[in-house]
């Protein structure tokens, strides 16, 4: 294959962002022809955007034609599973947005679900959901492959390099995702996120970690190191009654039946350990950090925030519009702005290399393995959260 004709499916943040992270390659390598959005204006509107040939309502237009290679999923969690079997099953490549799927008790007529369901039935059903889909891309003989930027991101390879050439032991990972909470309106209801901080957020420092020992179990062992067993707690630090008293709130604080708070501790095969952290309650703009500990070297990566720039100005309007970072509250005092923050999150390079893939018939580095991972994970820590015990997985 020479050239991947694409399908982007979803017309929302995500949406944008792969659109703009595909520029470069467009007409090189990839050919965006297609848009699907639920709303016929959205998609209108991101088709004329983007200079993209035709756009749909409707999902089945795109799995019809023969001409679409690859279908990029930039939808809501809770479509994931679906959209992948069927996608698999039009012989449709993907690209999914994580996680990859959940538990969302959509059957249930419970309005909160994360108050009433045993969080091990919803253990077992979200593993179910990955199996679903497992086998539906095994069937078909497509690629899956599971966006989880990070691990494309500059500094995470840059950490990678150095872990092979000092050929020391990972001991310790500490890794974090947090800001001051999500406006988008499904993050605030399980039956639409299919969880909280911990999902959202923590999914990413989850990916990451499992990424890591994987990847240096390769280099020592040939195989990937896994994950063994999991502790967590998760909270609600906007329900604390001294919080809500408060008359400025600046959290976002209208969380249903989902926690704003959650950390873990991850316990791997070789008996090395990952606290991963996740939170909706921090403020001063978003944080993508991850601290590795070796047995002969540490590394510090900030995806965000960096200090490749630093600025001050003693009122926030001096810089205007112009673009800071993502989530900051204010543009007075001493900031970092960011040259470019897809690219230092890793995006273009992620949707690159998914595109080349393709092309060149090879497996992604992020894939079915991790992504199914990355959902176990999560979900025994809210097993663990609910118990108040250790949970070994895979059983």
């Amino acid at each position: 294959m020479e050239k991947v004709r694409l399908a982007i499916i979803g017309s929302q943040i995500a949406a944008h962002i792969h659109m703009n992270s595909l520029s470069k390659i467009r007409g090189l390598k990839v050919d965006v022809v297609a848009v699907v959005s639920r709303r016929i204006e959205n998609a209108s509107s991101f088709a004329k955007k983007f200079n993209i040939p035709e756009y749909y309502d409707d999902y089945r237009r795109v799995l019809d034609r023969k001409d679409i290679h690859l279908v990029d999923l930039c939808i809501s969690t809770d479509l994931h599973e679906e959209f992948s079997i069927q996608a698999a099953e039009a012989q449709k490549h993907i690209i999914c947005e994580k996680p990859l799927t959940g538990y969302f008790g959509k059957e249930r007529e419970e309005e909160f679900v994360g108050l009433s369901v045993s969080k091990d039935l919803m253990l077992k059903e979200a593993l179910r959901g990955c199996d679903r889909v497992i086998e539906a891309v095994k069937k078909n003989k497509v690629k899956f492959m599971y966006a989880e930027n990070w691990i494309y991101s500059p500094p995470f390879k840059k950490l990678k390099n150095l872990m092979k050439v000092s050929g020391g032991t990972i001991l310790e990972v500490r890794a974090e995702q947090g800001h001051s909470g999500s406006q988008a309106k499904y993050s605030r209801r399980w039956k639409t996120s299919g969880g909280g901080a911990l999902m959202r957020l923590g999914s990413h420092p989850i990916g990451s970690v499992l990424h890591l020992k994987y990847y240096e179990g390769l280099l020592k062992y040939g195989k990937p190191i896994k994950p063994k067993s999991v502790m967590a707690e998760v909270g609600n630090h906007t329900k604390i009654e001294s919080f809500k008293a408060e008359k400025r709130k600046y959290v976002v604080s209208e969380w249903e039946d989902v926690e704003d708070w959650g950390t873990m501790i991850i316990n791997f095969e070789d008996n090395s350990n990952a606290t991963i952290f996740a939170s909706d309650t921090i403020l001063g703009g978003v944080r993508n950090i991850i601290n590795v500990f070796l047995s002969n070297a540490v590394v510090h990566v900030y995806i965000n925030p960096h200090h490749v720039l630093e600025a001050y100005a003693p009122e926030q309007a001096i810089f205007g519009d112009e673009y800071i970072a993502e989530k900051i509250e204010t543009k007075a005092g001493w900031n970092f702005p960011c040259p470019d923050d897809d690219w230092m999150k890793g995006f273009p390079q992620e949707l690159e290399e998914f595109i080349d893939d393709v092309i060149l018939d090879r497996e992604p580095i992020s894939g079915l393995d991790l992504a199914r991972d990355v959902v176990e994970t999560i979900y025994a820590g809210y097993v663990s959260a609910e118990k108040g015990k250790r949970i070994y997985l895979g059983q």
